[in-house]
């Protein structure tokens, strides 16, 4: 899908990334977590429930799919 800003937060993909399928999370640049959206896991870095809540919004309007 590429990059979706929301509030102070990005969201993006790479379309040739390597599984399982994941968001990378970044803020004021610096990537702070990257999620499994296949698995509704955390990769890596750290999850708020802010972030979270973002990208269910984002799966709910069919930004990205798990």
């Amino acid at each position: 899908m590429g990059r979706i800003k929301r509030g102070n937060y990005e969201f993006w993909t790479h379309k040739y990334d390597h599984a399982p399928r994941h968001i990378h999370v970044r803020k004021d640049g610096k990537e702070i977590a990257k999620w499994d959206l296949e698995n509704n896991t955390l990769m890596k870095g750290k999850m708020t429930p802010k972030i979270l809540k973002l990208i269910r919004e984002l799966i709910a309007e069919k930004k990205y799919e798990n």
